[in-house]
């Protein structure tokens, strides 16, 4: 297993103390996390993003779709009703499942929809004004000279 130093990284900015923690939650959940079921993640304006599960075989009822603690967890469990049925081949699985997907700072959830056994969920990043850049004016010296002086030139 590769050891990374992240210590340049933190010489070089300021409040990313999460960074760490991501890559060690990334690290160790891509030898135990499975691949049911498949997903896309798309960007779908400069802003917003979409997540499209294939869920064939579920109905709206055994989705659950929520945001807990910075994290998208979308869950799936189905009722055993196959017990009279008699399968000759299954290949369509049914098995339940929770899925995460770890948001970014103000990036929230805006809808889900469920359609030809597609679960789509539309994420949206919005910043707050406080946040968003914004230009500062820069004053020259020579106007923060106080008004009520007067000048010695002026006056001999």
């Amino acid at each position: 297993m590769r050891n990374f130093d992240l210590a340049p990284l933190y010489r070089a900015t300021v409040g990313f103390d999460q960074i760490a923690d991501i890559m060690d939650r990334v690290r160790s959940s891509d030898l135990t996390q499975s691949t049911y079921p498949p997903y896309n993640i798309e960007k779908t304006a400069d802003d917003a993003y979409r997540i499209s599960i294939a869920v064939a075989g579920f109905a709206d009822s055994d989705l659950s779709v929520e945001v807990r603690e910075g994290a998208l967890i979308v869950a799936a469990r189905k009722a055993d009703d196959d017990s009279t049925r008699t399968y000759l081949h299954r290949g369509i699985a049914t098995r339940a499942f929770e899925r995460r997907f770890q948001l970014a700072d103000h990036v929230r959830a805006s809808g889900a929809t469920h359609a030809d056994g597609m679960l789509h969920i539309d994420l949206v990043r919005e910043v707050p004004e406080a946040l968003k850049p914004r230009r500062i004016a820069i004053e020259s010296a020579a106007a923060n000279v106080d008004k009520d002086v007067v000048d010695a030139k002026a006056v001999n």
